[in-house]
């Protein structure tokens, strides 16, 4: 993730670039002593993650925060400033760490940004992906998504059954969970994966799609009855 760091104060710049160093993941793009400055900067360069504090000449923190409201930035707030807690969270940022920054509590902070980053990534690629390619002897073939009423793993195979049409693939079904949209399929079984929208009963640990009977594990249940959002 691209990280900006925001702070008058020299050596808590010092100390915040020494804690984005703590993980690989993080990459430093630049260091800015004004919100002013931050502000021109975001405008400029793609940033993930800002690190802000709020006591600064000029703009202060909070105010660079509202003014990226509509942006997809993500803040965590540094600050000695207890007081500001419930504004700044009012702001809907991802955390809110009070100086000195202990690498515990900065590496707990980045743990949540990366959740929510992860989360957003994964929400883009399901809007965009409507349709995947499948190798079906020796044709490549497109299918919609919303097509597919499962897939099973046979041996070597992954069988994947779609609305009027059975496909065969040489893959493993790991594989193939890997590349499709989590938002859309599920696993409910160590050989099944399931196009949610396409259940149309559940009885007991079985699932009826299409009037064909797909079984659910006892170690999928759980998530199952979660996704499903049962009444």
């Amino acid at each position: 993730m691209n990280c900006l760091v925001v702070d008058d104060n020299d050596l808590a710049r010092l100390t915040l670039k020494k804690l984005l160093s703590l993980d690989p993941a993080l990459v430093m793009v630049d260091e800015c002593p004004t919100a002013d400055m931050a502000y021109q900067t975001i405008q400029n360069k793609e940033i993930d993650l800002l690190f802000l504090d709020i006591e600064m000449p000029g703009m202060n923190g909070l105010e660079l925060a509202k003014s990226l409201a509509e942006n997809s930035t993500m803040i965590v707030f540094t600050t000695s400033k207890r007081d500001y807690a419930v504004e700044a969270f009012d702001l809907n940022v991802v955390d809110f760490i009070i100086k000195p920054v202990a690498p515990a509590r900065f590496l707990q902070a980045v743990k949540k940004a990366k959740g929510i980053h992860k989360l957003r990534s994964q929400a883009e690629n399901d809007k965009v992906q409507e349709f995947i390619f499948i190798r079906d002897s020796n044709t490549v073939k497109r299918i919609r998504l919303a097509d597919i009423l499962f897939l099973e793993a046979q041996g070597d195979y992954v069988k994947v059954v779609a609305e009027g049409n059975v496909y065969q693939i040489h893959s493993s079904l790991k594989s193939v969970e890997d590349k499709i949209p989590k938002s859309i399929f599920l696993r409910v079984h160590r050989s099944f994966i399931i196009n949610l929208s396409k259940v149309d009963t559940v009885e007991g640990n079985t699932l009826i799609i299409d009037k064909k009977f797909v079984p659910v594990s006892d170690a999928y249940k759980a998530t199952l009855n979660k996704r499903m959002r049962i009444l």
